[in-house]
């Protein structure tokens, strides 16, 4: 049982509730103590030779980090600046060495995780280097020592403290903003909503979702939590259809008028089933997983007899978890959407906090 649905077995009883909240005392305890270790200089960050740039969220769940990584080495490459990545590669397997992704060399993504590989996939011909470790510091120790990047992006990575940064991006989904606003594991809050004062710059993605008034509020609550933070808008735009067979690229329209089935593994499935309707996409089936599910031929051999024919259209970062019998499973019939980010509003500001200083 993964924690969302343990989370609301547990609420269902005063027990549970109260375990909850226990828990989530203790946890906001250690999240504040290990802060005031770092602020005290108790524990030691370290600091790399080039400008650092920090992604992450206050939340669990998906915001749209790993698009806004990638939009953030193309806006930093279209100004000719060299970029390398740091991402931890959640689910990986042999999770203390430093893998590398770069254009030519694409490890299988059990070596490096989906999301490096999505990444990947993303910025192909920028020749971005994506270095994946738990031990940031090593992986951006590397990058200084082979690469000579001028910036480097931290994937996911606003609780980690060990490594020193010059700017933090915060991701804040527009239609559910601190979820409950309780902490882990009675919410979904990672850390206290005061620690968005660490942040200089506030993205809110799915701002299309809500009213000009809605976000005004939200606006408003961000600017007194963090005087001090610029905050743009955002959107989740189709990118490509890719034909994962034949690994074509086609236009996110191809698919319009047909009946599908949608396959996913990630946070918030719903948000990429409302994006395939708005393709012209007629869903037929939706086949929902937990996010980072690592599928099983015995999975694909359900959905294939399911399916009657239908093309199955999953997310980039499912597409790469799916076992290596998926061409017999399911021929030509699979394709992935890529999703990228938009800035609908606040570009300049974008571009000029993400180069400040260089």
């Amino acid at each position: 049982m993964d924690l969302p649905k343990l989370r609301s077995k547990l609420k269902e009883k005063l027990a549970g509730r109260t375990f909850l909240g226990a828990a989530a005392l203790a946890y906001g305890a250690a999240v504040r103590a290990r802060r005031k270790l770092y602020d005290w200089r108790v524990l030691k960050s370290a600091r790399l030779g080039c400008r650092v740039v920090c992604f992450g969220n206050l939340t669990t769940g998906g915001t749209g980090k790993t698009p806004a990584v990638a939009l953030a080495a193309q806006t930093l490459r279209e100004r000719k600046y060299r970029v390398v990545i740091l991402s931890r590669g959640y689910g990986r397997e042999g999770s203390k060495e430093i893998s590398v992704l770069r254009d030519g060399r694409t490890p299988p993504w059990t070596e490096c995780g989906d999301e490096p590989w999505m990444l990947h996939q993303a910025l192909q011909g920028l020749d971005i280097p994506i270095l994946v470790a738990p031990d940031r510091v090593a992986a951006g120790g590397q990058a200084m020592s082979f690469y000579g990047p001028e910036v480097i992006l931290l994937d996911d990575g606003f609780g980690h403290l060990a490594l020193r940064r010059d700017l933090d991006v915060l991701m804040v989904h527009a239609v559910r903003p601190f979820g409950d606003r309780r902490l882990l594991p009675y919410g979904d809050l990672r850390e206290p909503l005061g620690s968005l004062s660490r942040a200089k710059l506030v993205v809110l993605t799915h701002a299309d979702l809500v009213t000009p008034s809605e976000l005004d509020l939200l606006k408003d609550e961000i600017r007194a939590l963090s005087p001090g933070a610029a905050v743009v808008e955002s959107s989740h735009k189709p990118d490509y259809l890719l034909e994962a067979s034949s690994d074509r690229r086609l236009e996110p329209e191809s698919l319009r008028g047909k009946k599908a089935v949608a396959l996913s593994g990630i946070a918030d499935p719903s948000q990429f089933e409302d994006l395939l309707a708005s393709l012209g996409v007629e869903l037929v089936q939706r086949w929902r997983f937990p996010d980072h599910h690592p599928f099983s031929e015995e999975e694909l051999r359900s959905i294939d007899t399911a399916r009657q024919g239908l093309p199955v259209i999953a997310t980039m970062k499912d597409l790469v978890r799916l076992p290596p019998a998926w061409r017999d499973i399911l021929g030509s019939g699979l394709h992935g959407l890529a999703i990228k980010l938009e800035i609908t509003k606040g570009k300049a500001t974008w571009a000029k906090m993400l180069t400040d200083g260089l």
